[in-house]
């Protein structure tokens, strides 16, 4: 096994400890009816100091990074696939009542009042 993946197990396993370390000191207080206030350090240090060590050791094995190309995609389509979907085109909008030939009905629409 490599560095980077021991690193990781230990990170895990100690983060583990410190959050039940943190919940049998809770428990401790409630039974001892202690008010809390904070955790003790040495589970902060523990907790934070394993957060960093799994950081680490995930960004090792993830390995590097590749470039996201959104317009190599962009480049292969036409107007008619992005932005045009005629299940949204609207003609029934407030627009009409602005023009110079609109007639106004008595407000309901075409399927209430058939002709």
């Amino acid at each position: 096994m490599s560095f980077p993946r021991v690193l990781l197990t230990v990170g895990f396993i100690s983060l583990f400890h410190s959050a039940f370390s943190a919940a049998q000191h809770r428990s401790y207080l409630r039974i001892t009816s202690q008010e809390f206030t904070t955790l003790p350090l040495d589970i902060v240090i523990q907790a934070v100091g394993s957060l960093f060590a799994v950081m680490w050791g995930v960004m090792c094995i993830a390995g590097n990074l590749r470039e996201i190309q959104a317009a190599a995609e962009l480049n292969n389509s036409t107007w008619e696939t992005q932005m045009n979907l005629p299940s949204f085109y609207i003609f029934n909008h407030r627009q009409k009542a602005l023009s110079s030939e609109y007639v106004q009905t008595s407000g309901k629409g075409d399927l209430e009042n058939p002709e």
